[in-house]
């Protein structure tokens, strides 16, 4: 039989719980979170580091503490979750089908919001040369083993990726007693965060060996040894600069990728980011359907996340009660020079508040540079950068009245005059 619900939240992380928390304060009550997990929280469940909640909570938590305090708030608004909950397809009639230990379902949702996070790049995806053995494994999925099962997954470790996860794992398998003997990364910078770089590597003496990959895995059934090499400015393996490691371990922190498999698999366009194009309502170009947090794109602080989720929520909750109509004539963004991506995709600026706010990423750090904002050939705002880094996400409120003209909005860097 199946059930009819106003509104249908798909993942119950801090993304999704801070939408259910919101759209039910703004007056819709028939919700309901599907969570793949026996828990929520998703990820945070695994992160027992601090560092958490510093802007949202104005106060440093653990990821188990600051996904407990959303946990608490659901449960105050009695807001219905069921756990073990796996959402196998969103149709474009927005009918949810899921799978649970109480069998399959089906939901046919007046609205729904995508929260269902990222997923890691493995060795496959990235095609490491070399053997297959055990021993190759996600950074993430060794957070996972450590924190939650208390599984030391290796003793001699080697990270590739200077992603925050590979990061924070260099310094936490230290604690546990293994010695990491590096971390390696492709491009010449870091892809992690600063603190992050000098809170796990400085301080513990790990090495990091920019624009280096691993060439070369060795090992039969079980991982003896790796091989780095450094590249060139095309990235490639430079012949004679290989450095042989023995390790039994290789965790890998090579990217995050929005998983946004529901909304692709049915044509929902996306953006340069992997997950949908939304505009700054957070609405997908399918109507009543909302996406936020790390499947529309990866972010480097929760608080952003929790930030998207609320306003996914408010937003779902304005389309239901029919104070969100869609209009053919928005305006565009689009990433200039130096520039990644921009989110939203557009702007209804008939529904927009009085600010929007423009998130985006470099493609490499620069200094000394210019942020500009211009519709067309207008300059509506220009910032200017000391530094700018690929690995912190950048948002900036523009007025509303100021975003007028032919578009599109687009986003770039200028260096600096040299005066």
């Amino acid at each position: 039989m199946m059930a009819t619900r106003d509104l249908v939240i798909i993942g119950g992380g801090s993304a999704g719980m801070a939408a259910a928390i919101s759209a039910y304060d703004e007056g819709v009550k028939d919700i309901v979170i599907l969570e793949r997990s026996p828990y929520l929280g998703g990820i945070l469940n695994q992160c027992i580091h601090n560092g958490f909640g510093l802007q949202y909570f104005k106060e440093e938590l653990t990821g188990p503490e600051f996904l407990t305090r959303f946990v608490v708030e659901v449960q105050k608004r009695g807001i219905e979750v069921k756990l073990n909950a796996n959402v196998t397809a969103i149709s474009k009639d927005k009918t949810v089908t899921y799978v649970s230990p109480e069998g399959a379902g089906v939901i046919e949702a007046k609205s729904i919001v995508l929260a269902t996070g990222c997923y890691e790049r493995s060795a496959g995806s990235i095609g490491i040369p070399g053997e297959r053995p055990s021993g190759v494994i996600t950074a993430g999925q060794a957070q996972l083993y450590l924190n939650e099962y208390g599984y030391l997954v290796g003793k001699k470790v080697f990270i590739l990726g200077s992603g925050d996860i590979g990061l924070i794992m260099a310094r936490r398998m230290t604690l546990e007693g293994a010695q990491v003997l590096g971390v390696a990364e492709l491009m010449p910078y870091s892809n992690g965060l600063n603190r992050n770089i000098q809170q796990c590597l400085i301080d513990f003496g790990i090495p990091l060996y920019l624009s280096h990959t691993v060439t070369k895995v060795i090992g039969k059934g079980k991982l003896e040894a790796i091989e780095i090499s450094q590249v060139d400015g095309s990235l490639k393996p430079i012949p004679g600069t290989e450095k042989r490691f023995d390790v039994d371990t290789l965790l890998l922190s090579v990217g995050l990728v929005p998983n946004n498999d529901l909304l692709d698999k049915i044509g929902v366009p996306i953006s340069p980011t992997r997950g949908s194009k939304v505009n700054e309502h957070m609405e997908t170009e399918l109507d009543g359907v909302f996406s936020c947090g790390n499947v529309l794109h990866v972010h480097d602080l929760v608080d952003y996340v929790v930030e998207e989720g609320h306003q996914a929520g408010k937003s779902a909750a304005a389309y239901l009660q029919g104070r969100l109509p869609r209009h053919e004539d928005v305006l565009y963004t689009q990433a200039g020079n130096g520039v990644g991506y921009v989110v939203p995709a557009c702007i209804d600026l008939h529904n927009a508040d009085g600010k929007v706010a423009i998130k985006f990423r470099v493609r490499r750090p620069a200094k000394e540079v210019y942020v500009e904002y211009r519709i067309g050939e207008t300059l509506i705002k220009r910032m200017y950068k000391p530094a700018i880094i690929p690995s912190e996400m950048e948002i900036v409120s523009l007025d509303k009245a100021s975003l007028q003209g032919e578009g599109p909005l687009t986003v770039s860097l200028v260096a600096k005059e040299v005066k």
